[in-house]
């Protein structure tokens, strides 16, 4: 092979692993990292001076833990037991695992630009919550396409995960901090 093919074949080689990735990803953490960007928010109750701030920096530092805690998890609940750790096999169990902080990355950026939308903190607050609930529904939605699941298993999916969504933002509406 010439130089130019063996490129040529390095980067079809790593489209197909990336194509693989995709096709096997798992959109779990996605789902519970939505639901723990709307806890994040529920739980915000008082903020100090710098309320907005504040909750975009509470969702991105729960949302970098918990995923932190999740890949320690894998790595050492799982798979040491099985084989030995290397550099490529802790990078994977990072990508799987990086919709739980992704999924915490929307509200946020809800909370960052509320100001543009002429939102007081408090609307800052609901638009996250509203954010964090859509994001929930989307990546449970998104999880069950990509497992080939018929229209009414997608519905019954994005029913359930909407309904939970709403039961945060019950207690929200219920529980005054």
């Amino acid at each position: 092979m010439t130089a130019p093919e063996e490129a040529g074949s390095d980067r079809s080689e790593r489209r197909a692993r990336r194509a693989e990735r995709r096709a096997h990803e798992d959109f779990t953490g996605g789902v519970y990292g939505s639901l723990l960007a709307a806890s994040v928010v529920l739980g915000a109750g008082s903020l100090g001076n710098f309320p907005r701030a504040e909750l975009v920096l509470l969702l991105l530092l729960t949302g970098v833990v918990f995923w932190l805690a999740h890949v320690h998890a894998k790595l050492f609940g799982e798979r040491l037991a099985r084989r030995a750790l290397d550099r490529r096999e802790v990078l994977n169990v990072c990508r799987e695992e990086w919709p739980i902080l992704r999924a915490c990355l929307p509200p946020a950026l809800a909370v960052a630009v509320s100001p543009l939308l002429g939102l007081d903190v408090q609307g800052a607050v609901w638009l996250a919550l509203g954010v964090a609930v859509a994001g929930q529904v989307g990546w449970s939605v998104r999880a069950a396409v990509r497992a080939g699941a018929s229209r009414r298993l997608v519905t019954v999916t994005a029913v359930v995960n909407l309904l939970l969504g709403l039961v945060v933002v019950a207690v929200k509406l219920f529980v005054k901090h």
